[in-house]
């Protein structure tokens, strides 16, 4: 290949970026949505870090790179170029490329099951650019508790924030290792300390003494929570209830279940009679009749 014919390419390869990047900012505007890298120092001050430990080297999907430590305004979330200042930089990597240059590879610290750029933006974003799927990459890991998946938004992060919180204080990761309790909306995760703590209240009348929270979350947990999730699952409930999750439902099927024990002068309908009678008044076909 010659040299003319590789800076014509590479230059094309930049305007081609750039082009594609100012689109996805008009289909986000458009959307209403955001198609902004995630800053890494915004997750972290929301989601609690225990820890890291060094995982070295590895082959990461490009797909799952989807923040940067210091550069997030630089590139979109596709790490697309934002700016014409990045064009020697990215220019420079991408002539690496058709010349077969060995490049480092990228630092990067992982979150979940997603990654942040520590060191190599200019060389995620060349390698996305030219449809690569893996990246070599010294990869150090962040030990968090809250679930992290590619489709993360900075929205979002309110959410993890309260989740991360949650499971700070009733410590339910390890009391239950393969517990997962979701909302898709703010103010869930308070209104499950207020069931937790009323529980508690009501052990420490059984037991004639005041139960501990970890004795109180399990409880809960076990007693509560999981035979209305229990419900949820073996009637496929949550299909009824398009883009919600099954802590949604348990929180309003909890709020239906004290209704009904109230009309019915005291007498607790129960989980599942409570689940169904929920469904059959607020489910997709209950409202539509």
């Amino acid at each position: 290949m010659s040299w003319s014919w590789i800076e014509n390419e590479i230059r094309e390869n930049f305007s081609r970026a750039r082009r594609r990047a100012f689109l996805n900012r008009m289909i986000a505007r458009l959307n209403r949505t955001s198609n902004d890298l995630l800053p890494l120092n915004e997750v972290r001050s929301r989601i609690r870090v225990r820890g890291q430990h060094f995982l070295g080297l590895q082959s990461i999907p490009v797909q799952q790179i989807v923040g940067s430590e210091g550069r997030y305004t630089d590139f979109d979330r596709q790490f697309l170029p934002l700016r014409a200042s990045l064009k020697e930089r990215w220019l420079s990597i991408d002539r690496a490329h058709f010349e077969d240059v060995n490049l480092p590879p990228v630092d990067l610290y992982k979150m979940g099951q997603i990654y942040f750029v520590r060191d190599g933006n200019h060389r995620v974003s060349v390698a996305r650019q030219q449809g690569q799927e893996f990246i070599d990459a010294y990869v150090t890991e962040l030990d968090i508790e809250v679930p992290l998946s590619t489709n993360l938004s900075v929205h979002d992060l309110l959410l993890k924030e309260e989740y991360s919180d949650f499971l700070e204080w009733t410590n339910l990761r390890h009391l239950r290792r393969d517990a997962e309790i979701e909302f898709s909306e703010l103010g869930g995760y308070l209104t499950l300390v207020t069931h937790i703590n009323a529980h508690r209240y009501y052990m420490g009348l059984d037991y004639g003494r005041e139960a501990s929270i970890e004795e109180a979350v399990v409880d809960w947990y076990d007693h509560v929570y999981m035979p209305v999730v229990q419900v949820i699952r073996e009637q496929r409930v949550l299909a009824a209830f398009p883009g919600r999750t099954e802590a949604d439902l348990y929180r309003w099927v909890m709020d239906h279940r004290w209704y009904l024990r109230e009309r019915n002068n005291g007498t607790d309908p129960g989980p599942h009679t409570a689940t169904l009678d929920y469904v059959e008044h607020f489910g997709a076909r209950g409202c539509a009749r």
